[in-house]
């Protein structure tokens, strides 16, 4: 199983992803979100010129954000400064739209995006929005066409298995374990946590600035995905919902996603500190090193080959070296 990590795109990123080839990680994922994040492909290109090993591409980037073209662009871009080591993958958006209030978008327009995104960096004619393009980058302006990346698609369900056959080159999961995870060849399962010294509470100081920010991904989206009801079925989720609710109602979406993945929000504490961490080993991958390891283990038996860990909390390089060394032994 490939060891990779993932980023949400930070100022620091290209320097922690330089930090990541240094500790013999396989590649490392940068997530879309522009509502909190600089942007995804000036960070990737950066890292690119710091680093000279390790694999990097966006995962995932949400195709209502940029035109295909502009998408096209910057991985040819990618692909010139990182030869052999840039792939993409895409997703329906999860805080990459929510936050901003809207629905993820439809596996009809993911399809059509994702066939006009590939046809493009083969360097055909495509049709989007009723009218006729292709890249037309004169040698030195981009790579010769066609360029070939690797595309993999984000997938929970049926409709997003579908395309994820037909246009992708693999799967991007996260969250959950779909039953058809082990059909494909290459599999990234980003999964948040952190490493527990012998002993160490799942409430500790520690654990909740390295693990918190994933922990918190079990009210986001029970809230986003089942609503207000599933969130207080879950320990801490009456203290969740009721600071949410203190949010105008239109603008509740801001309150659910800030600090997305990064640090807990007004709302995560509450829950915390209303018995929610006891979830902690539950809803992420926390534990000491031999349970982290067996839990890695298990994704590896259900099909999962590429392990991608999101390093949270104040000491990146103490959370990417606890997880390199509970993974590897």
């Amino acid at each position: 199983m490939q060891v990779s990590c993932a980023f949400p795109t930070a100022l620091s990123s290209p320097d922690d992803i330089a930090l990541a080839e240094q500790l013999g990680y396989d590649r490392a994922w940068v997530y879309d979100t522009p509502q909190q994040s600089p942007d995804v492909w000036m960070t990737l290109a950066l890292a690119a010129e710091r680093t000279e090993r390790i694999g990097l591409g966006p995962g995932v980037l949400v195709p209502s954000l940029r035109h295909p073209m502009v998408n096209a662009a910057a991985t040819a871009t990618l692909a010139a400064l990182a030869p052999g080591r840039t792939a993409v993958a895409f997703g329906t958006g999860f805080t990459g739209r929510r936050a901003m209030g809207y629905r993820a978008i439809t596996w009809k327009f993911m399809e059509a995006y994702i066939r006009a995104y590939r046809g493009l960096l083969r360097g055909e004619v495509v049709e989007w929005e009723g009218a006729q393009m292709q890249m037309l980058h004169p040698d030195g302006h981009a790579p010769a066409r066609p360029v070939d990346v690797p595309v993999l698609v984000g997938a929970l369900g049926p409709k997003g298995d579908a395309v994820a056959r037909e246009l992708g080159d693999g799967l991007f999961a996260t969250l959950q374990v779909p039953d058809f995870l082990g059909d494909y060849s290459w599999v990234p399962f980003l999964m948040w946590g952190t490493v527990l010294d012998e002993g160490e509470p799942p409430g500790s100081a520690h654990a909740r600035a390295a693990g918190g920010p994933g922990w918190a991904l079990a009210y986001h989206g029970a809230y986003e995905f089942s609503g207000p009801g599933a969130v207080r079925g879950l320990p801490g989720g009456n203290e969740w919902m009721d600071t949410v609710d203190k949010m105008p109602e239109g603008q509740r979406h801001l309150a659910v996603h800030h600090g997305h993945c990064v640090e807990l929000n007004d709302a995560d504490h509450a829950a915390w500190d209303a018995g929610g961490s006891a979830m902690l080993p539950e809803v992420t991958v926390s534990g000491t090193a031999d349970e982290v390891r067996r839990r890695v283990g298990e994704l590896g038996e259900q099909g999962v080959t590429e392990i991608v860990f999101q390093p949270c909390g104040p000491d990146t390089r103490s959370e990417l070296e606890r997880f390199r060394d509970a993974v590897r032994g």
